[in-house]
């Protein structure tokens, strides 16, 4: 009866101290994410796949696979994939379809979308540390629309992106992995950053937020607000999460001007303050699909940099004791009313825009 309780609650989107934050919940959307920085060629890649559960109908998939540099044309490739299942041990989803194949697991990933194929070892694996995971104690809440986790936070990743143009082999890249997931897929609106590449490769930072509720949107929502969590990995391996309102509260600015956009994150608690400030130009986002669940299909819903200026700051009892910056960072503004108006612009182009292409 024990399990079969806990069952009935895992399916509600929470998850228990110490429990399993990665493996499939069977909620409306089950994502998983990977990027790979490779400082040394100054190139990045991302694969997304989710896995979609509607209230009726079969189950059905979503991946994306992009890569970016600052001397090679970009890569974009996504799509629906009808055959999709996720395990909660080992792999940790699997999609097919006539698009393409996806095979994601915590140490391989082999991915074929278009005529894109992504082959990956993950060694060295810097997980997350605790017994609470990104979304912190509200991982503990039934029936958020989100929860996040963000759960390596670095790594070594060695393997190769091959296109009919281009072949991209990398070795000892650096590693960022998370896992969302949500009753209600992908909240009105969000935002998102990640970035390695720094002086020192074992540093990592991420941060996550957006407008959370319970229950439906709308008037069945039972508490809808904002939070932003912020997460650093500091180069001694020291693990700092900010984001819990009242002890360590996260407020996150994004503004647009002059082409580019802007970013300033910044959280505090008894013993830490962080500063993350990031830009980049508008146009050179990637514009990324979500999936509507419940029909069954994709539409654009989120602008993502791939190669934004990032700087950030952190304080131990006001002495500061890490600084560093990057020109790989992933920064991201999520709403479908933005994304569809900055592809409209591009008259129907996802690739980023340079003045030179």
């Amino acid at each position: 009866m024990l399990g079969d309780l806990l069952d009935a609650y895992r399916t509600t989107g929470a998850e228990l101290p110490g429990g399993d934050l990665l493996g499939a919940r069977g909620v409306s959307m089950d994502g998983w994410f990977w990027r790979i920085t490779d400082a040394a060629q100054d190139r990045v890649a991302i694969l997304l796949a989710g896995v979609n559960t509607p209230r009726r109908g079969p189950v059905w998939g979503i991946a994306g696979l992009a890569c970016d540099s600052r001397t090679a044309p970009p890569l974009l490739a996504t799509a629906h994939l009808p055959e999709a299942t996720a395990a909660r041990d080992g792999v940790l989803v699997e999609m097919s379809g006539e698009s393409g194949t996806v095979h994601g697991s915590d140490s391989a990933l082999d991915v074929r979308l278009g005529d894109a194929h992504l082959t990956a070892r993950l060694e060295e694996v810097h997980r997350w540390q605790g017994l609470l995971g990104g979304s912190s104690v509200f991982q503990m809440v039934p029936w958020m629309n989100q929860y996040w986790h963000p759960w390596a936070l670095g790594g070594r990743v060695s393997g190769s992106l091959v296109t009919p143009d281009d072949l991209w082999e990398f070795t000892d890249a650096q590693l960022y992995a998370e896992k969302n997931w949500g009753r209600g897929g992908f909240p009105t609106a969000w935002w998102w950053g990640q970035a390695q590449g720094f002086d020192d490769p074992s540093a990592c930072v991420a941060f996550a937020g957006g407008t959370i509720h319970l229950g439906r949107p709308g008037r069945d929502a039972r508490l809808t607000t904002e939070v932003t969590a912020l997460v650093v990995r500091l180069p001694d391996g020291r693990q700092l999460r900010l984001g819990n309102p009242g002890t360590s509260p996260v407020h996150a600015e994004l503004t647009t001007a002059d082409g580019r956009d802007h970013w300033r994150v910044q959280g505090h608690s008894r013993v830490w303050r962080v500063v993350v400030e990031a830009s980049n130009p508008t146009a050179e986002s990637f514009v990324l699909p979500v999936p509507l669940v419940e029909e069954r299909r994709l539409a654009s819903g989120a602008l993502e940099h791939q190669l934004g200026d990032l700087r950030v700051r952190v304080w131990r009892r006001d002495r500061l004791v890490w600084q560093a910056s990057s020109s790989l960072a992933a920064l991201e503004s999520g709403g479908r009313e933005q994304a569809e108006s900055e592809l409209r612009a591009r008259g129907g182009r996802p690739e980023p825009q340079r003045p030179a292409s």
